[in-house]
């Protein structure tokens, strides 16, 4: 990336289409650089727990559907098109793991699911040196690639037209809204620089959003001294 993190953040786009869907909109983005790269460890592995408890209890409350931001998803799946009993939002799809134990994938993003079903906010990590211009949230014209896998193929899919989609210049690096992240950027043990999708609707609050942020940051400026963090919220007109 030759732009700063500032100027990255700053080219990021959301479509006025989007707000017209849901007017209360607002994504948090934020780049982290300097990150030491590893796979799970004791730390990722602790606060995964702690927050795997803290989402339970809130379980023990409430059913998945019942809680308001994934029921606030849930409604706004099905406005685009989506089928939410069938393709849930990141955020759902977590919390319905979360008795189970959630699966240890690597530091970096066991890291930010904790952060995801703690906060009970959408939360997706992208490797940034991966990313191809920048990021932009859109409903897709049915032209825009999604690299996946299918059994264990590498396959290319083209999102419906109306689907809400992130992509970037080489094509989608996240299908319907927040549901399925592409193959291409997907976060490695290898990662050192992250882009960050936090996404938020009412009755999730900017206090709210920004607490999450706050607390990824310090996780993961935890890790190392090297660790820097720049963040933008964009919200409709």
């Amino acid at each position: 990336m030759s732009t700063s993190s500032e100027a990255y953040l700053d080219g990021a786009t959301i479509s006025p289409e989007i707000f017209k869907l849901r007017p209360d909109y607002r994504a948090l983005l934020m780049i982290v650089e300097g990150i030491p790269p590893g796979p799970s460890d004791e730390t990722s592995e602790n606060f995964l727990k702690e927050a795997e408890s803290t989402a339970q209890e809130a379980l023990s409350k409430q059913s998945v559907n019942d809680i308001p931001h994934v029921a606030a998803w849930r409604e706004t799946y099905k406005a685009f098109g989506a089928k939410p009993k069938k393709e849930r939002n990141s955020l759902e799809a977590l919390m319905r793991r979360v008795e189970g134990g959630l699966p240890r994938v690597n530091r970096l993003t066991d890291i930010y699911n904790a952060i995801s079903i703690k906060h009970q906010i959408p939360l997706g990590g992208e490797d940034l040196d991966k990313y191809s211009g920048f990021p932009r949230l859109i409903r897709s014209t049915g032209q825009e690639k999604f690299d996946t896998t299918a059994a264990g193929e590498t396959v290319t899919e083209l999102p419906p037209a109306g689907e809400v989609v992130w992509c970037d210049d080489a094509g989608v690096t996240c299908r319907r809204w927040n549901w399925r992240q592409c193959t291409r950027t997907a976060l490695s043990e290898k990662t050192t620089r992250v882009f960050i999708v936090m996404d938020a609707l009412e009755p999730c609050s900017d206090d709210a959003l920004r607490a999450a942020a706050d607390e990824l940051a310090k996780v993961l400026g935890g890790l190392s001294s090297d660790v820097s963090t720049t963040r933008r919220i964009i919200r409709g007109p």
